[in-house]
């Protein structure tokens, strides 16, 4: 049975925002954890979060952990082209930031900065939803699937950033969610109650 996106939308978007705050901090925390146990992980060298909101479950403590260990972190950037794609500039805790078009913070930084998505390794995706297949429901926009078209070659996947979606365990679908041709499914979900992985990490070069 395929499940209607915009009605699952609403109803998780509605409960990601009824979480307590506490709730969520100590759920990004495992999640963290969890992350940084695993091999794609460690490999991976230019890591990209994003700036939670609505509930998002927060990349921050992930973040933290990789400019320990001095991996270099990115945010995503709106770029301002008539499709609304995106790019990544650098983030540090001391980064200047400015908000986007939709409020959101982003590194103020010029564009000879941002790193286009496929000089990325790993991506932290946001997301409102996933299914048992890698499907995944974002908040409506299509950036990161514009974005990540690319992967959808098959003479990418030698080289390719892993798309690592981040939520909690309620928003996973045991259904089939409705798929569109220009869907980019992700290669696996942390959530802090388990890891669940699509795609094998083969692909994901270290460096």
């Amino acid at each position: 049975m395929l499940l209607d996106r915009r009605t699952l939308r609403e109803r998780l978007r509605a409960s990601r925002r009824a979480m307590p705050v506490d709730e969520r901090r100590q759920a990004a925390l495992v999640v963290a954890a969890r992350v940084a146990d695993c091999a794609l992980y460690a490999g991976a060298r230019h890591v990209a979060g994003y700036w939670a909101c609505q509930g998002e479950l927060d990349p921050l403590p992930l973040l933290e952990r990789a400019w320990a260990v001095n991996k270099r972190v990115y945010l995503p950037v709106i770029v301002d082209d008539p499709l609304g794609t995106l790019r990544f500039a650098p983030y540090r805790p001391d980064s200047a930031l400015r908000p986007n078009r939709f409020k959101i913070p982003e590194p103020d930084l010029p564009e000879a900065e941002w790193l286009s998505p496929e000089q990325l390794d790993l991506v932290l995706t946001p997301l409102v939803a996933f299914d048992v297949a890698g499907a995944r429901i974002g908040m409506g926009g299509g950036f990161y699937d514009r974005s990540f078209a690319f992967l959808q070659d098959s003479a990418s996947q030698h080289k390719r950033p892993y798309l690592l979606g981040l939520g909690y365990e309620f928003q996973k679908i045991p259904e089939l969610l409705a798929r569109e041709a220009w869907d980019i499914p992700l290669d696996a979900v942390a959530t802090e109650a388990a890891f669940y992985r699509f795609i094998a990490t083969d692909n994901l070069e270290k460096g």
